[in-house]
C-alpha cells in the first residue's frame, strides 16, 4: 500500500477550495499554508492563459525531511504517507532546508514543524483527504497507488504525468498530469510586483508573525495596487544578476501572480555563529596536537590555554545552537530521542564527546593523574576533526539548498578550523604570556590559508549541476553578496593577511594577520550559510 496524489491540472479552477479546507480542518495559521494554489499567467496579450498549481507535500518516498530530522518528529508511515509527530519537534528548521518543495512550515501556535499529512486521521476512517472531498472540479485524485482498482492507480497507468525537481532522486508521490514547468519550476518566473494577489507573498517570514500583526492593527492596506509602478517596472526591465534563467514578465513570457509567502532566511546569524565558535573551539584543540604531532614540546600552561578555548567556544558553539531552535526547551530530545541518520544527531554526540576528552586532558593535566596522554590525544584529534567537518554532511543533507551539495564544503570546514585555531592561539600568546610558538603559527596560518583561497576557488568555480546552484555563484560573486565576498572573504580575510604572513615586521603583523582572518571566516560563513537560502524552493 502506498498513497499518492494526482493533480489534475486540466480541471484545476484555481477556486483555494483545498486550501480553505485545508486550513480549516487543521487549524492552520494565517501567512503558512499546508496546501495552496500557485498561479502562473503564460503569453503576451490577448493570447495569455492562467495555470493553477496545487501545491503541498510531496509524500516522497526517500524523504530527505525524515532523514535530517534528529528526533524522529517526521516519520514514513507503512501506508507511504509522511506524517510528524509534534510532541517531538525541536524546531530546528532542518526538515525545512531539506524538503525541495518548500512543504514545511513553522507553526506560530506551537513552534514546531507542520505540513500536510495526507489527513492521515481522516484515511485511518476510510475518509479521503479534506481537499479531495472539496474540490468541486475532481482535480485531486488521491488513493492507494499499489491497488490497481484506484483510480489514482488507473489513471498513472494510462496518462503522462510529471513530478516536481525529479533529479532530487526523492521519488515524491504528487503527480501533475497537464503539469507546466512555469509553474512547477520555482527557477523559471521571479515573483511580480505588488498587487492584490500578490501582497501575501511579501515579508511574511517562517513565522508568520507580520501576518498576525496585519489582522491587529488599522494600517491602511492597499490592496487594490494592480498596477506595476514606474520603479518596479525599471527594475523589472533592467537584468537580473542573481537569476540567470530569470524570464522577463513585462515581455508576457510567464509571471508569478499568486504564491505562498516567503519563508525567509530560516537559518540565520545564531548558525553563522555556531559554525564560527565551533571552529574555533576543533581548532584551538587541532593547533596544539599537530605541534606535538610535528615533535614540538608543549608546556602545561599551553596545554591548558588549549582546553580553556576549547571549552569555552565549545559552550558558545552549543549556545547558539539552542538558540536558534523554535522549540529550545526540547534540545534534550537530540540526545535522548536521537534519530542516527540525521547529522545534527551526529554533530551532537560530536559536541559532548569532545567536551569530555577535552575536560579530561585538563585534568590529566592540571592534577597530573597519570593516564597516558598520547591516547587521549588521538582520539580527541579524532573528536576535533569530526566536530569541525560535520557542518559540512548535514549540510548536505539539506537537499533543498544545492549549493551546500559541494564536496569542497567538508576541506572548507576543516580549513577554517585550522584557520580559526591557530589565529586564536596567536592572540592567547599576545594576552596570556604562553610560550613563544609564533613561528610555527606564522607558517601553518600561511599554508592554511593558502589553501582556504583554493578552496574557495574550487567551491566557486566547479562545474554545478543545476541552476540554483548557478544562481548561488553569481549571486556571491555578482550580486546582493559581491561586497562581502570581494572586501570581506578575499581581500580582508585572506589576501592582506596573506602579505602579512608574508612581509610583515615581528609578531604584530601576525596579530594583525589572525585578527583579520576571523573577520574573514565569520563574512565567509555569513555569506556561505545565507546565500543558498536566498532561491526560492517553490
Amino acid at each position: 500500500m502506498k498513497y499518492g496524489f494526482i493533480i489534475d491540472n486540466r480541471k484545476c479552477i484555481g477556486c483555494h477550495a483545498c486550501t480553505t479546507a485545508c486550513k480549516s480542518e487543521h487549524d492552520v495559521a494565517v501567512g503558512v499554508n499546508r496546501t495552496y494554489v500557485k498561479q502562473v499567467e503564460k503569453g503576451e496579450f490577448p493570447n495569455t492563459r492562467r495555470i493553477f498549481s496545487v501545491m503541498r507535500c510531496n509524500h516522497c518516498t526517500d524523504a530527505p525531511c525524515v532523514e535530517i530530522c534528529p528526533v524522529e518528529a517526521l516519520f514514513i508511515r507503512e501506508d507511504g504517507i509522511v506524517d510528524f509527530d509534534n510532541n517531538r519537534c525541536i524546531g530546528c528548521k532542518s526538515c525545512m532546508q531539506a524538503c525541495p518543495y518548500d512543504a514545511l512550515y513553522i507553526d506560530p501556535y506551537t513552534n514546531t514543524a507542520a505540513k500536510c499529512n495526507y489527513c492521515a486521521h481522516r484515511v485511518e476512517v476510510g475518509r479521503e483527504p479534506a481537499c479531495v472531498t472539496v474540490c468541486p472540479e475532481h482535480a485531486i485524485i488521491a488513493g492507494d497507488m499499489d491497488n490497481p482498482e484506484t483510480e489514482i492507480a488507473q489513471l498513472l497507468a494510462r496518462q503522462q504525468v510529471k513530478v516536481r525537481k525529479p533529479e532530487k532522486g526523492t521519488k515524491p508521490n504528487l503527480f501533475y498530469i497537464d503539469g507546466d514547468d512555469a509553474s512547477l519550476n520555482p527557477e523559471a518566473t521571479d515573483p511580480s510586483g505588488p498587487g492584490l494577489w500578490n501582497s501575501q507573498a511579501r515579508g511574511v517570514g517562517h513565522f508568520a508573525k507580520a501576518a498576525e500583526k496585519m489582522m491587529h492593527t488599522n494600517d491602511d492596506v492597499d490592496l487594490l495596487q494592480m498596477s506595476i509602478d514606474n520603479e518596479i517596472q525599471a527594475a523589472y526591465q533592467k537584468k537580473n544578476t542573481e537569476n540567470p534563467n530569470y524570464i522577463d514578465v513585462l515581455n508576457g513570457k510567464a509571471r508569478r501572480v499568486y504564491d505562498t509567502p516567503d519563508k525567509g532566511i530560516l537559518w540565520g546569524w545564531e548558525v553563522t555563529a555556531y559554525v564560527f565558535t565551533k571552529a574555533i573551539a576543533a581548532g584551538a584543540f587541532l593547533i596544539p596536537f599537530l605541534a606535538t604531532f610535528l615533535g614540538y614540546e608543549l608546556s602545561n600552561h599551553t596545554k591548558l590555554w588549549s582546553v580553556g578555548i576549547s571549552l569555552v567556544f565549545l559552550t558558545l558553539t552549543g549556545l547558539f545552537l539552542v538558540m536558534d531552535l523554535d522549540r529550545p526547551d526540547r534540545f534534550l530530545n537530540v540526545l535522548f530521542r536521537p534519530q542516527w541518520k540525521s547529522w545534527l544527531v551526529k554533530g551532537g554526540y560530536t559536541l559532548t564527546l569532545f567536551g569530555l576528552l577535552v575536560t579530561l586532558w585538563g585534568a590529566n593535566t592540571w592534577f597530573d593523574l597519570g593516564i597516558p596522554e598520547t591516547p587521549i590525544l588521538w582520539v580527541t584529534a579524532f573528536f576535533a576533526v569530526v566536530l569541525a567537518i560535520y557542518t559540512a554532511f548535514l549540510f548536505a543533507q539539506a537537499k533543498g539548498r544545492d549549493f551546500w551539495q559541494s564536496p569542497s564544503l567538508i576541506l572548507h570546514m576543516l580549513v577554517h578550523s585550522i584557520m580559526a585555531g591557530a589565529s586564536a592561539f596567536v592572540l592567547a600568546s599576545l594576552i596570556g604570556g604562553i610560550e613563544d610558538w609564533m613561528q610555527i603559527l606564522n607558517g601553518t596560518l600561511i599554508i592554511a590559508v593558502i589553501i582556504n583561497v583554493f578552496t574557495i576557488i574550487s567551491e566557486l568555480t566547479i562545474t554545478h549541476p543545476t541552476t540554483a546552484a548557478k544562481t548561488v555563484v553569481t549571486m556571491i560573486t555578482k550580486g546582493r553578496y559581491k561586497k562581502w565576498f570581494w572586501l570581506g572573504t578575499i581581500l580582508i580575510g585572506n589576501m592582506i593577511p596573506l602579505g602579512l604572513l608574508f612581509f610583515g615586521f615581528k609578531d604584530w603583523s601576525t596579530v594583525i594577520a589572525s585578527v583579520l582572518i576571523l573577520i574573514g571566516i565569520i563574512i565567509t560563513e555569513k555569506i556561505w550559510v545565507e546565500a543558498p537560502q536566498r532561491i526560492p524552493l517553490a
